[in-house]
């Protein structure tokens, strides 16, 4: 992650320095569990617990630079501090059992950083859903005004996908969350069960059950599709605000500070900067489950062509996922909901877009729907080219008589009406009890 996006709290997690102090703790975890076995003399075991008790990044650099090797380099930076109980490190373990499992520390404390974020998120998209729950705005399908709707409406689907996002990263979280201490090609040969089981039970971690050199990389390849969900969640929000702020729409924007400026040519801009921010975030999101997809295949029990990539792609990947999330949750946490515009705009048209309550009350009348379909459609064509408003063009068209009088168009015209089902939605996401 680049510096203009970067979490404090996911660089920690993501250092150097934390993922050499997780291969140590591994490694004394391992010789441990080996002292209890019986393997490792207990004077070597209290000598090595007190003579490597931390990691040399600087010293590891160097010595990687002559090996090409980098957890060769970090076990002889901490073995050139030991004496002859130095053998015991690494002792039935392969580079897999320590990176792997070190990285399964790392990837779930790093989805937690994304999970935090998300559930502020959802406790804001929440709180819009309660608050708009009764702002009437209109419907648009293709982009085109439909029906009535609420902002609250619309907020509370945000709400719905963003819980099974929650649900969804909680699952990855857990498939991810395992290691391997199981040796070369993960037989156990020379690394019992007991010690994987005490080197994973002080991590945290579960053991894979059917590894081969490494944890099989549908693991992580879930983890960073998962992500790459939650990143279309977020563009869809993102791209809706974009819409919504738009100059002709006008009706909602995101937050604009005081001193905030729009352009650098046109002073009176007010851009969505930061919903296109998320939306092309989440476009990192799809390219960086790409590469988790092409990384599950390897050669027989392991080979090397995924590790580069994942040098950059979990780092960048919930980093991402992390800042879009919380970026996001500031743009609704401050959102600006012009609710008479929202209104405006829903009555720009007249009222055509009760057409299909219209439709359908003269069918209850007992009109054919394809006669009253083209009724209110004729209706509609001679409001749009200015012959009459909707209202006028439907009250003076004598086959529409034929079916509607003056109180029925009105009650098909009833904003009320086409409002009152909002409750099925609200009561099936638990954000209101049923009556």
């Amino acid at each position: 992650m680049i510096d203009r996006y970067a979490l404090p709290e996911l660089r920690e997690i993501f250092g150097e320095q934390h993922k050499l102090d997780l291969w140590l703790r591994i490694e004394l975890l391992t010789v441990e569990a080996l002292r209890d076995a019986g393997v490792v003399p207990d004077a070597d075991w209290v000598r090595i617990r007190g003579a490597a008790a931390e990691v040399d990044v600087q010293r590891a650099r160097e010595i990687e630079q002559e090996s090409q090797h980098d957890v060769i380099a970090f076990l002889r930076s901490v073995t050139e501090r030991l004496g002859t109980e130095g053998r015991w490190l690494h002792y039935g373990l392969t580079s897999s059992d320590v990176l792997d499992t070190a990285t399964a520390v790392i990837l779930r404390d790093a989805t937690r950083v994304v999970e935090t974020e998300l559930a502020r998120l959802i406790e804001v998209v929440h709180r819009l859903a309660l608050q708009h729950r009764d702002t009437p705005m209109v419907g648009r399908s293709h982009g085109i005004h439909a029906e009535p709707i609420t902002f609250g409406f619309k907020v509370a689907g945000w709400y719905a996908e963003l819980q099974r996002d929650s649900a969804r990263v909680e699952r990855a979280r857990e498939g991810i969350s395992v290691g391997s201490i199981s040796g070369a090609v993960g037989t156990h040969a020379n690394v019992s069960g007991e010690v994987e089981a005490h080197v994973l039970n002080g991590l945290g971690l579960e053991p894979d059950p059917a590894p081969t050199q490494v944890v099989s990389r549908d693991r992580h390849a879930d983890l960073l599709t998962t992500l790459a969900v939650l990143g279309g969640t977020l563009e869809r929000i993102a791209t809706e605000i974009r819409h919504m702020q738009r100059t002709e729409v006008g009706e909602a924007f995101e937050p604009f500070g005081s001193g905030q400026q729009g352009s650098s040519a046109m002073p009176h801009k007010r851009n969505p900067i930061l919903a296109e921010r998320v939306t092309g975030m989440a476009r990192l999101l799809r390219g960086d489950a790409l590469i988790g997809l092409e990384n599950m295949a390897l050669w027989h029990e392991r080979d090397i062509s995924h590790s580069s990539a994942e040098r950059f792609v979990f780092e960048r990947a919930l980093g991402v996922a992390a800042y879009a999330t919380r970026t996001l949750g500031d743009i609704l946490d401050g959102l600006e909901v012009d609710a008479d515009r929202m209104r405006a705009n829903l009555d720009q048209l007249g009222g055509m877009v009760y057409s299909e309550a219209l439709l359908l009350a003269m069918i209850v009348k007992g009109a054919d729907r394809q006669e009253a379909y083209r009724l209110v459609q004729g209706a509609a064509k001679r409001a749009w080219s200015g012959e009459a408003s909707f209202r006028e063009a439907l009250r003076a068209d004598a086959m529409v008589a034929e079916w509607l009088t003056s109180d029925d168009i009105e009650q098909a015209m009833d904003l009320e009406h086409h409002l009152a089902g909002i409750g099925v939605t609200y009561r099936a996401l638990g954000l209101e009890e049923s009556e």
